[in-house]
């Protein structure tokens, strides 16, 4: 195949994944919308960032933040990957807009329960608190969301799941405990403290 055979057969990769989306989207907006499915995403959409808000530890709230942007991204890079080679999907959404990803399992339960997890009892070590989350999110979590049609693993085992979610807790405990802001500020403050005493030696 040369090169601009290779062009066009991408091409028409992509107006297939086109067409495959429009059919997707369309069912989303004739088949779920204002179903008691598509408002129970709803719900799992908003509210645990609603309770998360309520109950934050306020002092912690940027670096939460960005352990949950964090977690956001891991969690769609994974499923782009797994949706690209067909290992599972999710066949109910609450907008016509990406089919591929579920957005109250990407965007709200999984970053906002790590850190809960995160805030919470922080003396527990981190890796028996990575297993509990992944063993319900794995066991418990993944079975019900294909119980009400809003995962379908096509034969991706849930144990396999288990050591996504432990991955992605321990790197998202890891990103909490980040301290390279705070090491930026401190330097940046000393490297003005000394700026400031040599311009005062030199006015003396």
């Amino acid at each position: 195949m040369t090169y601009e055979e290779g062009i066009r057969e991408v091409s028409r990769g992509y107006q297939m994944i086109k067409e495959a989306t429009d059919i997707m989207s369309t069912a989303i907006v004739e088949a779920f919308y204002f179903t008691w499915q598509w408002w129970f995403g709803v719900a799992l959409m908003v509210l645990p960032w609603i309770i998360w808000f309520l109950l934050r530890k306020k002092e912690s709230t940027n670096r939460l933040l960005q352990t949950a942007f964090l977690v956001i991204i891991l969690s769609i890079f994974i499923d782009m990957i797994a949706f690209s080679k067909g290992a599972w999907s999710y066949p109910m959404e609450i907008v016509p807009i990406s089919p591929m990803l579920l957005l109250p399992y990407h965007f709200s339960l999984v970053p906002v329960t790590v850190i809960f997890f995160i805030q919470y009892k922080t003396k527990v070590n981190m890796l028996v608190k990575g297993i509990i989350f992944a063993a319900v999110g794995a066991f418990v979590g993944m079975p019900f969301f294909t119980i009400i049609g809003f995962y379908d693993p096509k034969g991706w085992p849930y144990s396999y799941d288990f050591f996504l979610f432990l991955s992605i807790y321990l790197i998202g405990h890891w990103s909490s405990r980040w301290n390279q802001y705070e090491k930026i500020e401190n330097e940046s403050g000393k490297e003005n403290e000394v700026h400031f005493l040599r311009r005062k030696e030199k006015v003396r």
